[in-house]
């Protein structure tokens, strides 16, 4: 899945605020970014149709709102662009997680870890 800069933008806008129409986010992007009405539509359609956000007609307008948690995006994207480097039994994946793991600090790792016990425990219930 590709994202463009202002898909990007608008999907941080709705992490960081509930539900919004497309005039309230125009006029948030319109102060610092600039673009017409119709731009920030089609943005937010893009989205809606990528299943990264939900809508909701209220009134005469659409409120949108993100559908995946910012954890899960970045999940999907890693997966994709992954899947077209990785071997059914290569564990590249894990290297390149080990590697990316020196530039965290001592909480963003215990937290990794926890993480990671949590799953494990899931797969042990589930098999």
């Amino acid at each position: 899945m590709k994202l463009g800069e202002l898909e990007k933008l608008v999907l941080h806008y709705l992490w960081n605020h509930d539900s919004r129409d497309v005039k309230q986010v125009f006029t948030h992007f319109e102060r610092i970014r600039g673009g017409s009405l119709n731009t920030y539509q089609s943005t937010l359609d893009r989205l809606y149709k990528k299943d990264l956000l939900a809508r909701e007609k209220v009134g005469h307008a659409f409120q949108y709102r993100a559908k995946v948690e910012r954890h899960e995006l970045i999940g999907q994207l890693i997966k994709s662009v992954t899947s077209d480097f990785m071997a059914e039994d290569d564990s590249s994946l894990v290297a390149a997680f080990s590697s990316l793991s020196k530039d965290f600090n001592v909480e963003q790792l215990d937290k990794l870890e926890q993480l990671i016990d949590a799953q494990r425990q899931k797969l042990k219930q589930e098999g």
